[in-house]
C-alpha cells in the first residue's frame, strides 16, 4: 500500500513533533508527501501551514516567528525568510513589508493551513477534516505514573511493517535474541484477541531473558521473567502495548508511526512506568528501549515498505498462524478503505498516481 496514495489517511491526526522543537522557531515536515511548516502561534499553540510562500514559493520554514510589531520572536505569526511576507495561523497573509501600513492586502494572498493541536507534549496535524479523536493516553500527567519521551525518528519503513511487527511475537527468538528473546522457545505464545469498530485488543504472556541489567527494569531478579502483554491497536497507525511485569511493575510504550512519504515514516514513542526515578533511572528504559527497537529498525529497513494490504492478491507475501494480529490490521484497513470508496494503491498496479506537488 502507497500512503500518499490513500486520501483517507489525510482524515487522520498524527503525531509531528515535540512541541519542545518549536520553541526554536519553525519546523519543516513532510506528512503523507505534504510539505509543512510548523510553529508557535503568538498564544504558544502550534500551528501547520503548506511550506510554501504564496509569493515566489520560497518554504516559510527557512523564516521565522514574528510579533505584531514585526520583531523576531519565538512565538507569533510566521515571517517569510525571502521578502518577509507573514501569515497567521489560518494561512492569511497578515503583513507585506514592501507595503504602506495602511494599504491593504488582498484577501487571495494566503497558503493552505492544516488542522493543528497539542496534545501529549506533541503537536498533531490532519491534513482534512478528521474522522477520529486522538487516541486516548490516560497515563500521561496522571497521579502515580512518570513520562518519558523516548523516541522522535525517521525510519526508511512503513507505519504497516512496523505497526504489524509491534504484535508479532514471533519475531522474538530471532530479531531479539541478544536482548530479551528466549532463542530456545521459537514459538510464539497466543494472542487473545478482541475487535472493536477502530481496531483491537489483544493479550498474552509471553517468557523473557531477564540479565541482571535488567532488573531495575523487570522488578524481579529471576533470569527469566514473564511479561503480561496487552497490547491495542487504534486505527490507523496507532498502538498500546501495557507490559506487566511479576513484580507489579508497569512498562506501558504508546506508538504513533507517522507517514511521512511511501518509503518512510517517523517513530513517535512515548514510556509510561508506575515506578520512580529513584527504582530505575530514566536513561535506564530510554537506553534499554533503543536497544530493542534499533534491532527491530534494521530489519524492517530490509522489508519492502509497499506492504500487501488486500489479501485477495495472491503470491505477494504468505502469512503463517502468528501473524493473525497482521492480518486483523489489513482487514480493518481495508475495511477503512472501502467505507470511503478506496481500494488498495500499490506499486503493482499497471498505473500509479503520481504524489501531489509540494
Amino acid at each position: 500500500m502507497l500512503v500518499t496514495q490513500q486520501p483517507v489517511f489525510r482524515k487522520f491526526w498524527h503525531a509531528v513533533m515535540p512541541l519542545s522543537h518549536l520553541q526554536q522557531g519553525p519546523r519543516p515536515f513532510t506528512l503523507l508527501g505534504e510539505n509543512i511548516v510548523l510553529f508557535l502561534d503568538a498564544d504558544g499553540q502550534p500551528a501547520a501551514l503548506r511550506d510554501r510562500c504564496c509569493h515566489r514559493t520560497a518554504k516559510l520554514s527557512k523564516g521565522w516567528c514574528v510579533d505584531a510589531e514585526g520583531r523576531a520572536c519565538g512565538q507569533g505569526a510566521i515571517q517569510c525568510g525571502y521578502h518577509g511576507w507573514t501569515y497567521d495561523r489560518g494561512g492569511r497573509v497578515i503583513r507585506i513589508p514592501q507595503y504602506e501600513p495602511e494599504r491593504p492586502i488582498s484577501p487571495e494572498y494566503r497558503t493552505t493551513a492544516y488542522r493543528c493541536t497539542a496534545r501529549y507534549g506533541y503537536a498533531w496535524v490532519a491534513l482534512e477534516e478528521p474522522v477520529a479523536e486522538i487516541p486516548p493516553i490516560p497515563e500521561f500527567e496522571a497521579a502515580g505514573w512518570r513520562t518519558i519521551f523516548q523516541f522522535h525518528e525517521e525510519w526508511q519503513t512503513s507505519p504497516l511493517r512496523a505497526l504489524e511487527n509491534s504484535f508479532d511475537n514471533s519475531h522474538f527468538s530471532f530479531v531479539h535474541r541478544a536482548t530479551f528473546g528466549v532463542a530456545a522457545s521459537p514459538r510464539p505464545s497466543r494472542y487473545e484477541l478482541i475487535e472493536n469498530d477502530n481496531g483491537f485488543h489483544a493479550e498474552t504472556v509471553i517468557e523473557a531473558l531477564n540479565p541482571p541489567q535488567f532488573h531495575a527494569i523487570s522488578g524481579v531478579k529471576d533470569a527469566v521473567t514473564t511479561r503480561h502483554m496487552r497490547n491495542a491497536y487504534f486505527l490507523p497507525f496507532s498502538r498500546r502495548l501495557d507490559i506487566e511485569y511479576p513484580s507489579g511493575i508497569r512498562h506501558v510504550i504508546i506508538n504513533c508511526f507517522t507517514p511521512i512519504d511511501d518509503g518512510r515514516m517517523q517513530l513517535c514513542q512515548w514510556l509510561f512506568r508506575n515506578d520512580s526515578e529513584a527504582d530505575c533511572p530514566a536513561q535506564m528504559l530510554i537506553d534499554f528501549d533503543d536497544q530493542i527497537t534499533r534491532e527491530d529498525k534494521d530489519i524492517l529497513e530490509s522489508t519492502d515498505p509497499d506492504a500487501l494490504v488486500d489479501t485477495r492478491r495472491r503470491g505477494v507475501e504468505y502469512s503463517m498462524e502468528s501473524d493473525r494480529p497482521g492480518m486483523l490490521i489489513r482487514k480493518h484497513l481495508m475495511q477503512l478503505l472501502a467505507r470511503h470508496g478506496e481500494s488498495e494503491v500499490h506499486r503493482g498496479m499497471a498505473a500509479v498516481p503520481q504524489p501531489r506537488a509540494a
